[in-house]
């Protein structure tokens, strides 16, 4: 579950049978939005690959497109943490498989993130799923697909009915402790003495489809482990496999893994367009270096082929303040060649990336705006941390002093005592 250029990504293939592909970018998007009833075969399939990192036997999605089908698609994500912009880099994916005419399927997996080592309070799993559903359909719309052949599943839907308990049961006798544990090494979390739940977690991944009725599963390269355990697993109860199609991994503004968990490192859909632009400003962008830099890459993954979902694939550069033309790029070999160069700078970049992220949030905070429920929801599934009461300290009798008046209150009293004894 959940989180390129001309040159293919390499994923090695790890012993993998069946075909393994390595996929590069096409130069121009072959395929526009809402033309998928009259592209060809190749043209959809070419919007189908486009970034990704590695098809795991692409020849069953090839297939269906020859017999004018519609590849049925899944993606799944563990309704956790609250999703940010690094959630952009599946949804274009998702909506370029909408616009080459695959049936998508989003599962919710509310018991997976329960599973994975508690991650979310079972109590708030429903209201979080119901979050990413209002969260998911505003990006999609917002990038302008139609999500007619898009429907969200919630996990316990289904995953708690006799038919799939039983298949659960019958994995779990032939899958050893050794291969569940490698399967999910990259996706549920690692601790010593973990909970057998995390056994459990890829065994419910592979299941899902199945039970989910798809052709291809979606998702990231550090899936891979468990994908090519779904080609092994199913078949040893009776199930056809599916193929499998792996997203890269991209970094974040500082260069590793866009965190929930970090507020610098993530953008939060509702982030209003200064709060994203200091955020950008301060994303890790060194100059004239483009690996593992995080702004060129949402570009990269994101802002470049949204545009071409919208009808025009292009990222411009404005350079009005150096009295100069604005940069336009069309394809990211363009960008990175001229950030090698220093023609596009660091200056330069951040800002036209921080408007690119704002209209892209645009559209989803009007439609948080405009949904009272969503925002009734919002609170339900990350509700904010109760405000700390003051203290109030308890001075007590033990004041600083207050052994030193005693002193002198006991010195005048003897001398007063003292003196009565004298007259007497």
């Amino acid at each position: 579950m959940v989180e390129a250029d001309s040159t293919p990504l390499t994923v090695p293939s790890g012993g993998v049978t069946g075909t393994t592909e390595q996929v590069a970018v096409p130069a121009t998007l072959p395929l526009r939005n809402g033309s998928s009833e009259t592209a060809s075969p190749e043209e959809r399939l070419a919007l189908i690959k486009e970034n990704l990192a590695e098809v795991l036997d692409g020849e069953i999605i090839e297939k269906i497109l020859k017999e004018g089908r519609h590849p049925k698609i899944y993606w799944g994500t563990a309704t956790t943490g609250r999703p940010h912009c690094g959630y952009f880099v599946p949804a274009i994916k998702i909506a370029q498989y909408l616009a080459a005419g695959c049936d998508v399927t989003i599962l919710l997996a509310d018991i997976h993130g329960f599973l994975d080592n508690l991650k979310a309070p079972i109590e708030l799993v429903e209201q979080r799923a119901e979050y990413y559903r209002f969260v998911i359909s505003a990006m999609l719309e917002g990038i302008g697909v139609p999500l007619d052949k898009l429907k969200f599943v919630l996990g316990s839907s289904y995953q708690k009915s006799a038919e799939y308990v039983m298949d659960l049961y019958k994995m779990a006798s032939v899958v050893s402790e050794h291969d569940a544990k490698k399967a999910g090494a990259e996706v549920v979390k690692q601790t010593e003495n973990a909970p057998l739940s995390g056994l459990l977690y890829p065994l419910l991944q592979v299941l899902d489809e199945q039970y989910l009725d798809v052709d291809a599963q979606f998702g990231g390269v550090d899936q891979r482990k468990l994908f090519t355990a779904a080609k092994e697993w199913l078949p040893k109860l009776g199930y056809k496999q599916r193929a499998h199609l792996l997203n890269p991994m991209v970094p974040g503004l500082h260069g590793g893994k866009m965190s929930s968990s970090d507020a610098d490192s993530k953008i939060d859909l509702l982030d209003p367009p200064d709060v994203v632009l200091k955020k950008i400003k301060k994303a890790v962008a060194a100059p004239k270096v483009v690996e593992e830099n995080g702004v060129l890459a949402f570009v990269e993954f994101v802002l470049l082929p949204a545009a071409a979902l919208r009808g025009n694939r292009e990222f411009r550069v404005d350079r009005e303040r150096d009295g100069l033309e604005p940069l336009v790029y069309t394809s990211i070999s363009q960008m990175h060649e001229d950030y090698r160069n220093d023609v596009l700078t660091p200056q330069l970049l951040k800002p036209a990336v921080a408007k690119g992220i704002n209209e892209l949030l645009a559209p989803i905070q009007a439609a948080f705006q405009a949904s009272k429920e969503w925002q009734e929801t919002t609170l339900k599934a990350y509700p904010p941390p109760p405000k700390k009461e003051k203290k109030v300290k308890n001075k007590g009798t033990g004041y600083p002093g207050l052994k030193k008046k005693e002193e002198e209150q006991a010195a005048a009293q003897n001398a007063v005592d003292g003196g009565a004894a004298a007259t007497s």
